[in-house]
């Protein structure tokens, strides 16, 4: 079986999970407070932003810093557990297919839900500008390159931080640890964007891109930018690292 028939097939089983409920019900309900408390956008005007800019950027940094990769520490996890809940993966195991590819098959597919949501917050983004555009009587709405390019680095920010997911998803058996696990490493990517060493905490990248990019729209406000050197290195190996150590993990407890 090629590996793109493997991502086929990868794909074709999230269709009976709950992934994609999930992820809709987490990117609507983002974007609630933002369209509730659209008026509050004005009063950051003295920090030199504009009420549309701080109605996308508080939407994303609410979104990248906990809503976006909770979600996917629990996607992650749902679906390392698709086989394992009915023991398919002893079968998909029995095949005569490589367990490296099996596993990056399933990661194509994380990273393709990863985009989903991003999609669907972008999505929504328009629907509650939209919406706060009406009841302010203001227009909130950005234009779609800005609003694409901010989706775009989120995403690609957020690679090294879904192989490290992943590499928990595959390494410990029992969901409530692994999601337990994943949850806790989020909580610190606040502390870790305000030092110099935040490169090195992936679970801090996709937020760190959207806060410099605050930093740039608010006049009065001094946030870190981003460097490329050390991150893009850095970012490099945690990802091939990760992905590396979860190939050789996957399927060995099942192979006991």
């Amino acid at each position: 079986m090629s590996f793109l028939s493997l991502v086929g097939v990868e794909f074709k089983k999230i269709k009976r999970s709950k992934i994609l409920l999930i992820l809709l019900v987490a990117t609507v309900i983002l974007w609630v407070p933002s369209i509730l408390n659209a008026q509050m956008n004005f009063d950051m005007q003295a920090e030199g932003i504009s009420p549309e800019n701080n109605f996308f950027i508080q939407g994303f940094m609410g979104m990248s810093w906990f809503m976006f990769p909770a979600s996917m520490v629990v996607g992650t996890v749902l679906l390392s557990q698709t086989e394992r809940a009915n023991k398919g993966i002893l079968k998909m195991l029995s095949l005569p297919i490589s367990t490296a590819k099996l596993c990056m098959a399933k990661f194509i597919v994380l990273l393709a839900l990863a985009a989903l949501q991003i999609g669907m917050a972008v999505g929504m983004y328009y629907v509650g500008a939209a919406i706060a555009s009406s009841t302010q009587n203001y227009n909130f709405i950005l234009q779609p390159l800005f609003v694409f390019k901010e989706a775009g680095l989120i995403f690609v920010a957020a690679i090294p931080m879904l192989a490290f997911f992943w590499l928990l998803s595959v390494c410990i058996q029992t969901p409530i640890f692994s999601i337990g696990i994943g949850l806790a490493s989020i909580v610190p990517s606040v502390l870790m964007i305000n030092t110099k060493a935040w490169f090195a905490y992936p679970m801090s990248y996709p937020f760190f891109v959207i806060t410099a990019e605050y930093g740039k729209l608010a006049a009065n406000l001094d946030t870190a930018q981003v460097e490329l050197i050390p991150w893009i290195p850095v970012a490099i190996l945690i990802t091939i690292l990760a992905l590396s150590f979860s190939c050789l993990r996957f399927g060995q407890a099942e192979r006991r």
